[in-house]
């Protein structure tokens, strides 16, 4: 898999381009712009099960977006954040902390 054709064609899923791109790197790194990006990112890597290949921390950040990767037993993707909307209701749960992948609706006894 080439790190540069995989990032431009993950942006146009996510009908994104790199003019929308404001900086990319890590928080514990540093940044860099999409112009450096697009030259280094120009190399071929595994994508497949085995070991992770591209820095696990690498970000791509816009406006209230980022992409972010993720691995599955070596296997690797680009994964498409955003800042998700503000409930409607203001809400003091009893806990936050319960059994295992229970949702707060689950842990604090409401039905969904």
């Amino acid at each position: 898999m080439n790190l540069l054709t995989e990032t431009m064609d993950f942006l146009e899923q996510c009908n994104k381009n790199p003019s929308d791109v404001r900086w990319i790197g890590s928080t514990s790194y540093g940044y860099f712009d999409w112009e450096y990006f697009s030259k280094i990112a120009n190399i071929d890597y595994d994508n497949g099960f085995g070991g992770q290949e591209v820095a696990s921390d690498l970000k791509i950040v816009g406006d209230n977006w980022w992409l972010e990767r993720h691995e599955y037993d070596g296997s690797e993707w680009w994964e498409y954040k955003s800042l998700p909307n503000k409930p409607d209701q203001r809400k003091y749960p009893k806990t936050l902390v319960g059994n295992s992948w229970s949702s707060l609706t689950e842990m604090n006894d409401e039905q969904p």
